[in-house]
């Protein structure tokens, strides 16, 4: 009996054995197939990224080559933040600043996958998200003149703006947790002026910091207007006078030889051109889903991601103001890709429509819109990096 059982165990343990090699085997194929899809993401996320985010953040994703944007790949920044909220952010954008929405269902650019692509790059470049420990129950009203003497010289506040990650935006406290925050208070941002407040104060402190930083947030964003349908007129007041712009140019720099550009044109005198319905194109350089929130009248959508409509422009003389929100930097790009094209009245609106707003010149606006807050003034406060713009 004994000698009949034996081969029978022998032969199913050889078939469980076959089954768990076949099945580590489909693990691993499992496994390399997923790393195979992350870095082709992670790829197609790096063109994306280059094309879209790099002209304000950075080639190497490190920050501030415009508006002070902050870098995406510190990593403690990348540890405390979930792809979720990267891909939120990355969305959902953050209005009244030059971080446009850059998600389709905002008015923006991008697809589901794309925006995935684009996380995925950023993700490359850092540790993966740790489990951040949860913050206790803070009290606002404790943490306020903790912020007013540490925090708001950069950060601002409901008044003003500061140079850092302005926290009172109703998109940022939408996505950010009280785990993120305290996570950016606690540990800082190495190699940028955000330094640990680890040690500087308790963690209770840092709870109520937290509590008041919430209490920052405004009501939700308003309703969009309508998306661009790409008919818009191009040019304002086509049978007006030219404007009389006298546009400045950058000085140079000390002791190094250039050619003056003249390529920027004030607000005031954009708004006097508009207010004498004189002939002229104004072209809003962002994504269309900053269009859709606040725009100057008559702006025709040409975003400097997108920028087919610049065929319409004639080149005739007329005077082309392109503005952003940067504000020279997305403009800027338009305006180079105007002077290719042999377009010479091509200019900056020079303040942006931030500015612009904030002076309470005219502007198309959704429902609900507020103007900016003031801008920070030089020195205010050197920038850091508690987040994504």
């Amino acid at each position: 009996m004994r000698a009949r059982i034996r081969p029978l165990l022998l032969a199913l343990a050889g078939l469980l054995a076959l089954v768990a090699c076949k099945s580590r085997a489909s693990s691993t194929a499992t496994g390399d197939a997923d790393a195979q899809a992350t870095v082709a993401a992670a790829r197609e996320g790096e063109t994306l990224y280059q094309s879209l985010c790099a002209v304000c953040h950075g080639a190497d994703a490190r920050g501030y080559k415009a508006d002070n944007a902050p870098s995406l790949v510190n990593a403690t920044f990348l540890e405390s933040a979930t792809d979720e909220q990267l891909r939120r952010w990355i969305i959902e954008g953050r209005p009244g600043t030059s971080m446009a929405a850059y998600g389709t269902e905002r008015g923006g650019p991008l697809e589901t996958e794309s925006v995935a692509q684009i996380v995925a790059w950023i993700r490359s470049h850092g540790p993966a998200p740790k489990a951040i420990p949860p913050r206790g129950i803070g009290h606002g009203a404790r943490g306020a003149p903790l912020y007013a003497a540490h925090c708001e010289r950069c950060h601002g506040s409901t008044e003003k703006r500061g140079t850092a990650v302005h926290l009172a935006n109703v998109r940022f406290l939408d996505v950010a947790s009280d785990a993120f925050l305290g996570w950016a208070i606690r540990q800082g941002r190495p190699g940028t002026p955000m330094e640990s407040w680890q040690g500087k104060l308790t963690d209770g402190e840092i709870d109520d910091v937290v509590a008041y930083v919430r209490s920052l947030a405004k009501p939700p964003a308003p309703a969009m207007l309508p998306p661009p349908t790409g008919t818009e007129p191009v040019v304002l007041n086509p049978a007006g006078r030219p404007p009389t712009f006298t546009p400045r140019s950058t000085p140079c720099p000390p002791s190094t030889p250039c050619k003056p550009d003249a390529r920027f044109v004030s607000v005031d005198q954009v708004k006097q051109a508009l207010e004498a319905k004189r002939r002229m194109v104004i072209i809003d350089a962002r994504p269309p889903s900053d269009w859709m929130r606040v725009r100057i009248p008559g702006a025709v959508s040409i975003p400097y991601h997108d920028l087919k409509r610049l065929d319409e422009v004639p080149n005739d003389g007329t005077w082309v103001i392109a503005y952003c929100a940067c504000p020279h930097h997305l403009s800027g790009d338009v305006v180079d890709a105007l002077r290719k094209r042999g377009v010479q009245h091509a200019v900056v609106l020079d303040e942006g429509i931030l500015e612009w707003h904030r002076r309470g010149y005219p502007v198309v606006t959704a429902p609900g819109v507020e103007r900016p807050l003031p801008a920070p003034s030089p020195g205010a406060g050197a920038p850091s990096d508690a987040g994504h713009r």
